[in-house]
């Protein structure tokens, strides 16, 4: 009993000096992205569809902090970004804005194939702050944008002048694909067909590739008192 108690105490100041002993940095980041995905079909009073339309992608932007802890050539790096997405559709008579703001939590795994090469990939948390669509009967109709918060993401990143770094990378929603019905403003569309008054909004999910460039505040280098040593396995 007394020599598991001596091993738990061991491991204990081993994963402390494993935290101690670990590079690490933090930052900020900003960025720009490219949506990807979206798609309704359009209705009229009779009703027949007018069509099915799909969204054209847009540049939306992110900006947020990051932090970076390293095993060697591994690390992880948790993020929270505030992030802008949009969409257009080509609707009859109007063209109209479909916009995602969100806070994205990415949780990434990731590898050092050189000193400033890195590629990762990992889950992310995606909450909904607000979600709109142009041109629907009450102005604050709040889209339904996704079944489940969770989504995946790809992606590679460069190391340049030290404390700047370059990250490229694909985010997949992995919410399912469902269709909700909205009411339109019928005054703003118009077709041969006769005046939208309603969409079912089949895929809102937006997927998205994003750039963005980091700039480290901070790291393990900056505490010259920090003690380099072996990580606790267990």
């Amino acid at each position: 009993m007394m020599s598991k108690k001596i091993i738990l105490i061991l491991i204990f100041f081993s994963c402390v000096n494993l935290l101690q002993a670990q590079e690490y940095s933090f930052g900020i980041k900003a960025g720009g992205n490219y949506s990807m995905g979206g798609e309704l079909e359009a209705f009229t009073p009779t009703p027949s569809s007018i069509g099915v339309f799909e969204a054209n992608s847009q540049f939306g932007y992110q900006a947020g902090v990051f932090f970076e802890l390293n095993f060697g050539k591994f690390f992880v790096r948790p993020e929270v970004m505030f992030n802008v997405l949009e969409a257009e559709f080509d609707l009859p008579g109007y063209s109209s804005t479909y916009s995602i703001e969100k806070l994205n939590i990415p949780i990434l795994f990731g590898y050092s194939v050189t000193d400033k090469i890195d590629i990762f990939a990992g889950p992310a948390y995606n909450n909904i702050m607000n979600s709109s669509l142009e041109g629907t009967n009450n102005p604050n109709t709040t889209i339904v944008v996704q079944d489940t918060p969770l989504a995946g993401q790809i992606g590679v990143k460069w190391t340049f002048l030290k404390r700047f770094e370059l990250d490229l990378r694909y985010e997949h929603m992995l919410s399912s694909k469902q269709a909700t019905t909205y009411n339109m403003n019928s005054t703003l569309f118009t077709s041969n067909s006769g005046s939208l008054t309603r969409i079912s909004f089949d895929d809102p999910r937006l997927n998205q590739i994003m750039l963005s460039l980091s700039f480290k505040i901070g790291d393990s280098e900056s505490n010259t008192g920090r003690r380099r040593g072996r990580g606790c396995y267990f």
